[in-house]
């Protein structure tokens, strides 16, 4: 089983990437932000919570984010790995997925994180915004809120997963297909 936490800042292009990766390496893409944005639509009791974050910019707590992942987690027990998207944001959600993967005796292979400069990723949100309709990436001051969140909170993120060696940095600028060739290398060099 191979466990993949795809990193990177809001627009970094992980949505984009996860959905190659899913092809070549049969994993089941668990995106955070999928799960809030399909319970904020059917107004559950944790997408009513999760928007109240979300609209702000700010992160959802630890402990709905992580009983949510474990949920999902639960769903997918015949898939041969997961690309973590969104996930996890916090040393302590870090801490959290290091257990829940152990007691399913698997763990985490690598962090790929895409690093991308704060004013692409600005133009990469708004494109967003006008091709998808998500509103979040409308608003400048919100999408900043993100990014500095991103760059206070969940960068730190990074020397969790550097202190297990397994921290690879992928440079996430160019053409999707570069960016997708350079996520291929990485992950082919871990697992042979």
């Amino acid at each position: 089983m191979i466990n993949i936490v795809l990193f990177g800042p809001p627009g970094a292009g992980k949505g984009t990437q996860a959905e190659r990766l899913v092809k070549k390496y049969n994993l089941f893409h668990l995106s955070t932000g999928d799960v809030f944005r399909y319970n904020i639509k059917n107004q559950t009791e944790l997408g009513k919570l999760a928007k109240s974050y979300m609209d702000r910019g700010r992160l959802v707590p630890d402990d709905v984010t992580i009983s949510m992942l474990i949920s999902e987690v639960e769903k997918h027990p015949e898939v041969e790995g997961f690309i973590f998207d969104g996930f996890p944001r916090t040393q302590t959600q870090a801490t959290a997925l290091d257990k829940i993967l152990a007691e399913r005796k698997t763990s985490i292979a690598m962090m790929l994180a895409l690093d991308v400069e704060e004013e692409e990723l600005r133009n990469r949100l708004k494109k967003r915004a006008e091709s998808s309709g998500r509103i979040d990436d409308t608003d400048p001051t919100v999408i900043q809120n993100r990014i500095d969140v991103y760059l206070k909170e969940t960068m730190p993120v990074k020397d969790f997963y550097k202190a297990q060696n397994k921290f690879v940095k992928v440079n996430g600028l160019g053409s999707i297909d570069e960016i997708t060739s350079r996520l291929f290398f990485e992950i082919d060099t871990v697992i042979g």
